[in-house]
């Protein structure tokens, strides 16, 4: 009986399916049966269940026997086809067998349905097994004629002359020969003469030696003239009919000796690169013991490697990572996934180096005999990895930090103006006045705060001009001495030769004297402060130890104190804004925040060491330039009362208060005011109002179109209107890099009623 069979049965109708696997249980055919009726199934089955016999019936609604009889030829060629039916002429069964169907059975005679599955599958079992023997027999054919003709080594049939009767094609590929070159000559005279007299030897000796193997190497020359090595095994066939010859079997081993030689100097340059290499390699035994170390492990810990050869490896490894070195260490072990892992190692002068290590177990026979490994020190690359995060935090909190400026000058534009219009009608004697006051005070002590986030995300506008850096901390030095007071000791060390900056002066004297503060409170008890100058060249490997610094020629400041210095952790945190170690209400933690802000806007870095108990350094690095420097303008006069106009200004501003305010002031002012609320209401008003617009007063940042693009497409429309932009922090859209445009007119939010009627009259006169 057949074993397991998968039948896939083509049956519409349930009960006769039924009948039909009652009749395969009575015959003993045992399997599985899944039955379709349709094309589309019948094609997944085929695919899916690989059926060992299909059994179709003649007649479906939309599929029938011919159908699959067609589908399983194409689709399964070796799975036999019976057709099962209730009633077939014999001239339909005659078509289905010459289509190639196994059988038929009519329905009423189902008791040959066993028969005929048996007879199907064991037709089909022989022509698998006749096919296998067939493809078995090829396969074997081919394996010996690509052994004898294409194998690795070449195969000759020599007369006990040494004239080649028979060469293989292998031989073209090992001697550059064709057979039909090589037979009928003597395999003698392509022999090296002085290998000549022992190949003749041993063609002697073989000759005495019936069925006996013997080796032999020689060199022969190839057809390009050169040498080859050849080891060449021969035995005697000459006595059997079937060969007649000496059968040798050679190879070229030219390559492997070569391989020795190579080997021989690849151990010497191994020998070299790892008594040469910078990382440390080194060598364990499988419970951690250091067995061998290289020069570099000397070049980087300063210890003698004879110290350490013996001493288990975890001595060297500082304890807070010792955990992560044992996991290391064990998965090497167990033969598990090797990350690479980063700990400290302590070095002879008692400090740690960061080193990445990676590490491979040594197996023989499956049992590991010891661990090889690799470590280098990324000591500098982890302190400028910790460099760049800290710089990229800077980054993200000062773009916060402009953000809620920019809100923040938004309302206290408000506060502030409505409290300058509320003074402007209260009386000296009104009892409100006083609280007026207030409010204006603390509006003005509220917008210093925004100042100072404007400044540290690099975000307010600078007029930078050339100065002389010896010249601007001289005219510094008498208003530090009272400020420091007398209990510190300003000394300044100027280098007559310092270069020139391009910086905003006012902004780079704010820098010194927010550093000068910090450094007195960090002298509570008085010290030194100095204040250096010179000029620094800065290379490539400066600026790669010093991130975000770029080579070049700088000017450096430097700001020395003598204080209590700051530790690690304060000095990883001291450029964020509102981080202070001062009592509570005795410091807003900007002072340094805003020194970051404007050296980093005006090209350069800001660079600090400090160590507790021994003060603190802070060297700023600004960039260095040729222009000559120029003095700044005319002190301002006292003000006078802001002039009054009659002009048409629009004002485009998306914050109502704000633009309620400027409304207010301007028409106080004498001016007819247009209010817009974005800057495409502010085209519509221009191309809507037949009137003159004498100036447009547009805030930069604004929902949709920006007042950059706004004023150009203004342009076009009034060519002769001005222009003032306004902002809660400096844009792109009017500002590159912080630097105001050429031509532009800028007014800082918060401003004041005074200050934007002042600016106005200004830029209509102009």
């Amino acid at each position: 009986m057949p074993g397991p069979v998968r039948v896939l049965l083509v049956e519409d109708v349930a009960e006769d399916a039924a009948l039909i696997e009652r009749e395969l249980h009575r015959a003993g055919i045992a399997g599985v049966v899944m039955r379709v009726d349709s094309a589309r199934a019948f094609r997944e089955a085929l695919a899916t269940f690989a059926p060992d016999i299909v059994l179709s019936d003649h007649s479906l609604p939309s599929f029938g026997a011919s159908d699959a009889l067609r589908i399983a030829l194409l689709e399964a060629p070796e799975t036999p086809v019976i057709v099962v039916t209730g009633s077939l002429d014999e001239e339909t069964a005659a078509e289905y067998i010459k289509a190639g169907a196994a059988d038929y059975i009519v329905k009423h005679h189902l008791e040959r349905l066993g028969p005929a599955v048996v007879r199907a599958l064991d037709l089909r079992r022989a022509r698998a097994d006749q096919a296998r023997a067939e493809e078995a027999r090829r396969q074997g054919e081919e394996r010996f004629r690509a052994l004898i003709e294409h194998g690795a080594d070449a195969v000759a049939l020599v007369a006990p002359d040494g004239t080649l009767l028979f060469a293989s094609h292998s031989t073209e590929r090992l001697l550059g020969f064709t057979p039909a070159e090589l037979v009928g000559r003597s395999g003698f005279e392509r022999v090296h003469p002085d290998d000549v007299p022992r190949a003749q030897s041993a063609f002697a000796e073989i000759a005495t030696r019936p069925g006996m193997p013997l080796a032999v190497g020689l060199r022969w020359r190839h057809k390009d003239g050169s040498w080859r090595y050849i080891d060449a095994v021969a035995v005697n066939r000459l006595a059997e009919p079937a060969v007649g010859a000496i059968v040798v079997n050679f190879r070229d081993d030219t390559e492997r000796r070569q391989a020795e030689v190579a080997l021989r100097e690849s151990e010497e340059r191994y020998r070299t690169l790892v008594e040469g290499v910078r990382d440390v390699i080194f060598a364990l035994s499988p419970d951690g013991t250091i067995t061998s170390l290289n020069p570099a492990f000397e070049t980087i810990t300063g210890w003698r490697r004879e110290q350490w050869v013996g001493q288990p490896f975890e001595r060297l490894v500082h304890p807070e990572d010792l955990p992560l070195a044992l996991e290391l260490l064990g998965r090497v072990v167990r033969g598990e996934l090797r990350p690479v892992n980063q700990f400290r190692v302590r070095t002879a002068t008692g400090d740690y180096r960061v080193a990445e290590f990676s590490a491979t177990s040594q197996l023989v026979e499956g049992q590991i005999i010891g661990i090889l490994g690799i470590g280098r020190d990324v000591t500098e690359r982890v302190q400028l990895e910790q460099q760049l995060r800290q710089a990229q935090k800077m980054e993200a909190v000062g773009r916060l930090a402009g953000g809620i400026a920019h809100d923040f000058n938004n309302i206290l534009t408000a506060i502030t103006g409505y409290a300058d219009l509320l003074l402007e009608d209260l009386g000296p004697a009104d009892p409100r006045r006083q609280d007026a006051e207030e409010v204006r005070k603390a509006a003005e002590r509220a917008a210093g705060l925004t100042r100072q986030l404007l400044a540290f995300s690099r975000q307010q506008v600078l007029q930078p001009s050339v100065m002389d850096v010896n010249a601007l901390v001289g005219d510094l030095q008498k208003m530090l001495g009272r400020l420091l007071g007398e209990d510190v000791d300003l000394n300044t060390r100027l280098h007559p030769a310092a270069g020139r900056v391009k910086a905003d002066a006012g902004q780079l004297e704010q820098v010194l004297m927010n550093l000068a503060v910090n450094a007195r409170d960090a002298m509570p008890r008085g010290g030194k402060l100095t204040l250096e100058t010179a000029n620094a060249d800065l290379d490539e490997r400066f600026a790669a130890e010093h991130y975000p610094a770029r080579p070049g020629p700088y000017v450096m400041i430097a700001v020395t104190d003598t204080g209590t210095g700051m530790s690690e952790e304060t000095q990883a945190h001291m450029f964020e804004p509102f981080f202070t170690t001062k009592e509570k209400g005795k410091g807003t933690g900007l002072g340094l925040a805003t020194v970051y802000g404007i050296v980093k806007q005006s090209g350069g870095f800001i660079w600090v060491y400090s160590e507790l108990g021994h003060g603190s350094t802070f060297k700023i690095y600004l960039p260095r330039v040729e222009e000559p420097s120029r003095r700044s303008g005319e002190s301002p006069r006292a003000a006078a009362p802001a002039p009054r106009g009659t002009e048409t200004v629009l004002v485009a501003e998306d914050e109502p208060p704000v633009r309620a305010i400027a409304r207010q002031v301007l028409e106080r002012h004498g001016y007819t005011v247009l209010e817009a609320a974005s800057a495409e209401s502010a085209l519509d008003i221009a191309t809507r109002y037949s009137g003159t617009i004498h100036l447009l007063l547009t805030d930069v940042i604004m929902p949709g179109m920006n007042g950059r693009e706004l004023a150009t497409r203004l342009a076009d429309l009034r060519p002769d209107a001005r222009v003032i932009f306004m902002s809660g922090y400096a844009d792109d859209a009017v500002t590159r890099h912080g630097v105001l445009e050429p031509g532009s007119t800028y007014l800082q939010k918060p401003f004041t009623p005074d200050a934007i009627a002042r600016r106005v009259r200004e830029v209509l006169d102009r």
